[in-house]
Parts: structure tokens; sequence; C-alpha cells
């Protein structure tokens, strides 16, 4: 798997005591809140759920692209390149939005 491992200790900071699960899938390591994925690395990107309601207003933010890894855009994620989180502070942003949206959703 070719994944940004530095990225991955990165995020796993942000979480403090919030039960986060992280699990290897797609290529890459997903982090799952409640059993919904919250956000995930793959390749050099952070990858954010951001929910549909938020997901344009994402996509205007600098550094992000539609996550689109099979030829077809999956809405209501988006991508960050390494400049958008290059700063703790705009990774930790990120990873809240996140979060935020994981909570939103029923448990599974």
């Amino acid at each position: 798997m070719a994944y940004n491992k530095e990225l991955t200790k990165r995020i796993s900071a942000t979480f403090g005591t919030i039960p986060i699960i992280e699990k290897k899938m797609f290529g890459g390591v997903g982090y799952l809140l409640h059993g919904n994925m919250a956000c995930g690395v793959l390749d050099d990107a952070l990858i954010v759920r951001v929910g549909i309601e938020d997901y344009e207003t994402a996509l205007k933010r600098p550094h992000t692209r539609v996550f689109d890894t099979t030829g077809r855009i999956i809405r209501g994620w988006v991508m960050v390149s390494p400049d958008g989180t290059s700063s703790d502070d705009d990774l930790s942003d990120w990873v809240e939005q996140g979060i935020k949206f994981a909570l939103t959703l029923p448990p599974k």
C-alpha cells in the first residue's frame, strides 16, 4: 500500500479521546467514528467526508478537488492535496469537519 504514513500519524494525533478506529482500506487508511468513515488518506491526499450540504463550499477551499479515483465522482467527499494539510491547523480543521459530519450519521 502506498499512502502517506506521516500524514496518518499527524491525523491520529488530532483525535485526542474521540473513539476513532483506523482501518486499512482502498489502498490507504480510513478513520471511522461509530462505524462511519470521517476521513482517510489515499496516496498523499487527505480524503474528507463533508456531506452533500457542505460539498460545494468545501470544493471552493484551496487545494481541494473532487473525490474521483475510479472515473466516478463521489459527491459529499473531497480530496485535499498536501499543500492543504501542510499546517497542523489546516489539517485539524479538515479532520474536525469530517468528524462533525460522521457524528450526524447513525452508528453502524
